[in-house]
Formats: structure tokens, C-alpha cells, sequence
């Protein structure tokens, strides 16, 4: 496991950059994954990373794993590593939000 500053400093830069809260990421998991004609069980919607960040919000930092931390590492990194949307075309900035939008991070949420 990491140790515990490292994991403090993990911790509030992952709620920094995964700015939907668990109810307004679950719903978007839904939403994104759902058709005309039928929605995914709330449990199967999404990505996999989606699901797994969802189930590391309704976490306490004591109850997590050496796989939630390595989720963690991977979104913050993800999210960071974005480039300028302001520099992108308007369809590529949309494609790009809801990508982002998949694993909490809302860019026009402030």
C-alpha cells in the first residue's frame, strides 16, 4: 500500500479532479450507456474504470484497496494530462466531455 502522506495527497487530488459527485456520476453511467429501447441495470452501466471510480466515491480513505489507489493514480492522470479544450473544435470538446464524464470529471462543472 502506499504510504499514508502519499495516500492523503492521492486522495485530495482525485476528489479534485472527479468533480460529479456518486449520484451524479451513477446517473450519467446510466444515461450514456442506455438506448431507445432499453438502460443498462445500474450495476452493469458504464466502463469498467466508470464503475470502479463510482465504488471508490462511496468509499471511505481507510477502506481502500491497492487497486483503488491504482484507479486513482490512473484517473488523476488522465484528467491532468488533458489538453486545452478551448483549443479544440466544438464536436471534438463534446466527444472529449463525455469521455472525461465517464470517470467523474465534468469540465464545465466548476
Amino acid at each position: 500500500m502506499t504510504d499514508p502522506l502519499e495516500l492523503d495527497t492521492l486522495w485530495d487530488e482525485f476528489h479534485r479532479v472527479v468533480n460529479m459527485t456518486s449520484q451524479e456520476l451513477a446517473a450519467w453511467l446510466r444515461v450514456r450507456d442506455a438506448d431507445e429501447t432499453t438502460e443498462p441495470l445500474p450495476e452493469q452501466a458504464g466502463t469498467p474504470l466508470g464503475r470502479h471510480v463510482l465504488a471508490i466515491l462511496q468509499k471511505r480513505r481507510m477502506d481502500l484497496t491497492d487497486d483503488d489507489v491504482r484507479v486513482m493514480r490512473l484517473v488523476v492522470d488522465m484528467v491532468s494530462g488533458q489538453v486545452d479544450p478551448e483549443s479544440e473544435p466544438e464536436a471534438q470538446r463534446t466527444d472529449r466531455r463525455h469521455e472525461l464524464m465517464t470517470i467523474g470529471h465534468d469540465p464545465l462543472k466548476p
